[in-house]
């Protein structure tokens, strides 16, 4: 099983090193969903190493091939935000499951990873709930300094306090040993206060 994982992987980030937004990463563009897809699995295996072919397929794919669906194709504002997260998950689950089963993996195993992209039963799931943490624990590495310098303490506060209630304790525990700049441990304490 090993090698139809590797070659799936090795598949996904063909796809996502298509994605026309690029991201500066140690002084070079580099596609985005790609770059996010590799942060996603770094995590996966530091934190959840020996991880089900499944999981590890989910967390790779959990992007893949984002850019497909533009944010613009919905109303603005939260309701049209939601539209669009809704329509990329399954988006996402549809493509990672027909790249699945074209690589030898069953209807079965397909279905469970794109239940685990759609984050379905996120509490009661742990392949759903580990990619859930995953993700939490890659936006607060990755991509929390930027966000924080776009929005104001108030958003941040709230951003951060939906994102730990979505994770579990193990996740919870991992997030407060990361390694944060001092400002943003900051906000992170003001958050769980």
């Amino acid at each position: 099983m090993k090698n139809i994982l590797s070659t799936l992987i090795h598949t996904i980030d063909e796809i996502n090193a298509q994605d026309p937004d690029q991201v500066l990463v140690n002084n070079q563009l580099q596609p985005k969903a790609l770059v996010y897809g590799q942060q996603m699995s770094a995590c996966l295996n530091t934190y959840w190493p020996n991880s089900v072919d499944i999981l590890q397929i989910a967390v790779r794919a959990q992007h893949i091939k984002r850019w497909h669906i533009k944010r613009s194709e919905f109303a603005s504002g939260k309701a049209g935000y939601y539209q669009w997260r809704i329509a990329l998950g399954k988006f996402h689950a549809q493509l990672t499951a027909e790249l699945m089963q074209k690589q030898g993996y069953s209807v079965e195993e397909a279905q469970k990873t794109a239940a685990i992209i759609r984050k379905e039963n996120l509490k009661t799931n742990e392949l759903s709930q580990t990619l859930e943490d995953v993700a939490c624990l890659v936006f607060l590495q990755h991509y929390f300094d930027d966000f924080a310098k776009k929005h104001s303490e108030e958003k941040i506060i709230r951003i951060l306090q939906k994102t730990w209630a979505k994770m579990s304790e193990k996740g919870q525990k991992i997030a407060l040993t990361l390694p944060l700049p001092e400002h943003l441990s900051q906000l992170l304490t003001k958050a769980l206060a």
